[in-house]
């Protein structure tokens, strides 16, 4: 099982002598051979929360803000087309390096540019200190965030006076009211106990993918990997997400909309 970013996955898949597993959000190209997927897609994602937030919240301008990689850069490209079709626009980009800690140019560029909204396609503590940062500035006043890789630990290190106005769209929150969900944490309550860390989307999607590791291997009988994959689409398994099945090597999930209240999300729709 492996988390692979951008073209890696191609790479491994290729040399792996059993299956290779993606989980978290999708970077790069879909699944080659022998690589099989739990995330989310751009269009499952965040195409329906721009329309949601452009109906609901009258968001009309979008300034994308995301790191210098192939998933921002993939995605970025994805919300241009949305952005036409939920009858906004653009108005903005900027593609950051990874580790980036100022963030003084590109919020005068928001704040120029009058977006109502920003899609951040930023990750771990980069994501963390834009939150901070944008909140400093006063932005957060009046203009919303969107984030299709924010997890409860990103959302505790923002802190709670840099969470105003931040959404999130994903296939897992913990504050998610599903039986599916709730027998999850009482396991694993049961297992690591009441005070153990809070099992964010991005550290569930590593017990998601074991799950799946385990449904592929038992539907095949082997570990060979063309074997797997031609019976990856028969494969199904439950889950924290519910039931899950395969379809082209990919997982079919129900995606939810969150806005942050404070130190939690607070889970507003399926999508």
């Amino acid at each position: 099982m492996a988390h692979l970013v951008g073209a890696a996955g191609a790479r491994a898949a290729g040399r792996a002598p059993g299956p290779v597993r993606v989980h978290g959000a999708l970077r790069g190209r879909r699944a080659h051979r022998g690589v099989y997927l739990t995330s989310e897609t751009p269009a499952e994602q965040l195409l329906p929360a721009m329309r949601l937030l452009a109906g609901e919240h009258r968001v009309r301008r979008w300034f994308i803000v995301g790191n210098d990689y192939v998933w921002p850069r993939r995605t970025a490209a994805a919300a241009l087309r949305y952005a036409v079709e939920s009858g906004t626009q653009v108005c903005g980009q900027a593609f950051l390096p990874l580790g980036v800690h100022g963030f003084g140019d590109v919020l005068r560029r928001i704040e120029r540019s009058e977006a109502d909204a920003v899609l951040m396609l930023l990750v771990g503590n980069d994501a963390v200190r834009f939150n901070r940062a944008f909140a400093a500035s006063g932005l957060d006043q009046r203009c919303l965030r969107l984030s299709t890789l924010m997890d409860e630990n990103m959302l505790m290190a923002s802190g709670a006076h840099a969470t105003r106005g931040l959404f999130s769209t994903a296939g897992f929150f913990a504050t998610l009211v599903t039986p599916e969900n709730l027998d999850f944490h009482g396991q694993y309550a049961a297992r690591f106990g009441v005070d153990a860390p809070q099992p964010g989307s991005l550290g569930e999607s590593c017990y998601e993918g074991v799950l799946l590791l385990a449904a592929l291997i038992n539907r095949a009988r082997t570990l060979d990997v063309r074997a797997i994959g031609s019976g990856a689409d028969d494969v199904t398994y439950e889950g924290p997400r519910g039931a899950i099945a395969m379809r082209r090597r990919h997982a079919r999930q129900r995606i939810y909309l969150a806005e942050a209240d404070r130190l939690d999300f607070n889970v507003l729709t399926q999508l």
